[in-house]
């Protein structure tokens, strides 16, 4: 393993995961030769999964199973689901047992249509993690307010987090304090409690915001503002590590880590560069450094790997993202306003994709049953 991809890891201390998961991939061996390059763990969402089965028909036998055994479209949705995530556990368990429990992770969402709703998503998030007993097996919570105490109740209960839908550092920082809140909640209840099983990443989205930001950039047309687009994104990202480095460290963090808490990393997410006038591997080449992962879509990680460029990135200047962040602010860009409007955008994407999938499999039901 000498690509980029598998250097990444070995040299900057990032991990590479996978923001991709098909049948396919699993049973054709693209998984695991992913995993001989150097990708150490994998996401999924609803968008992700409606793309899988709607563009294959390797989910059609299980599916017709299902449905002859009566029950609901959901519920068969999610039968499909949890055995490509059961799987992709599978495939992923050596990674997970060769790094003690630091990577090696699969990510499975919650029903998006939850978001906003706190005890729904816990007894949701419950019984993925009941149905897929796997040590290496993430449940994905979105980072929305109702989020916030659902976070902290699952990693109280043991179970390991992936926080998605992140868009802005105030946000950020309350989803660690979901995490930290958690760990201490699982010490008080047991005062002996070992925490080196609990992990957990918050997913910080990145494209989008230069999307977005942009967008408003070119509306206000100055010239100081229109030398500000692609800048936002991965200054704010960076802003964020800032945070995660000042929060993982002293007397509050040490208490924890006393009993073998690890961090939770910030994960780097929406890589793909949307904008083509950017490089096709700005969002990782600009996001590297240690005990953080990067989520790669199939084709900027085959880019990374073709031609990324392995260098510690993510703290080069501590004090450029600050300005940059204070000058987008400047010229006239309302941040919070994007933060919450990228939120928003996210949780109906994939309410509209997991919608989406149920019709077309309820349309599929309803002919095998006539």
């Amino acid at each position: 393993m000498t690509g980029p991809l598998a250097r990444l890891s070995v040299e900057q201390g990032q991990s590479p995961w996978l923001d991709n998961l098909t049948r396919g991939h699993l049973r054709g061996g693209v998984i695991a030769q992913m995993i001989e390059r150097g990708v150490r763990g994998l996401t999924s969402n609803p968008t992700i999964f409606q793309k899988a089965i709607q563009g294959s028909d390797q989910y059609d036998i299980q599916f017709g199973e299902l449905v002859r055994t009566g029950g609901s479209v959901e519920e068969h949705y999610w039968e499909l689901v949890i055995a490509d995530i059961t799987d992709a556990c599978v495939e992923f368990a050596p990674v997970y047992q060769q790094s003690s429990g630091g990577d090696g992770f699969v990510s499975i969402e919650v029903d998006p249509r939850l978001a906003h709703e706190r005890d729904a998503t816990i007894t949701a998030a419950r019984d993925l993690a009941s149905r897929i007993p796997y040590p290496n097996v993430m449940i994905k919570i979105p980072g929305t307010e109702a989020g916030l105490g659902a976070i902290r109740q699952m990693i109280a209960d043991g179970h390991s987090i992936n926080v998605t839908l992140i868009f802005s550092v105030p946000r950020y920082l309350e989803v660690i304090e979901a995490y930290l809140s958690g760990l201490e909640d699982r010490v008080a209840t047991d005062p002996s409690a070992d925490l080196s099983q609990v992990a957990s990443v918050a997913s910080f989205f990145v494209s989008r915001t230069d999307t977005e930001v942009d967008l408003r950039l070119e509306a206000i047309g100055t010239p100081e503002a229109l030398q500000l687009r692609g800048s936002a994104a991965v200054a704010q990202a960076r802003l964020a590590y800032q945070a995660f480095l000042g929060a993982f460290s002293g007397q509050r963090w040490e208490r924890l880590a006393a009993h073998g808490a690890q961090v939770q990393r910030p994960l780097w997410a929406s890589t793909g560069t949307k904008n083509p006038a950017y490089s096709d591997v700005v969002y990782v080449d600009s996001l590297i450094g240690p005990l953080t992962v990067n989520t790669l879509p199939e084709a900027t990680l085959e880019a990374f790997d073709d031609h990324g460029t392995v260098e510690r990135t993510l703290d080069a200047d501590s004090d450029a993202p600050a300005k940059i962040w204070q000058q987008v602010t400047a010229v006239g860009v309302d941040v919070d306003d994007v933060a919450a409007q990228l939120e928003r955008e996210g949780i109906a994407s994939f309410q509209q994709s997991f919608d989406d999938l149920i019709a077309a499999l309820s349309e599929k039901a309803a002919k095998l049953i006539s």
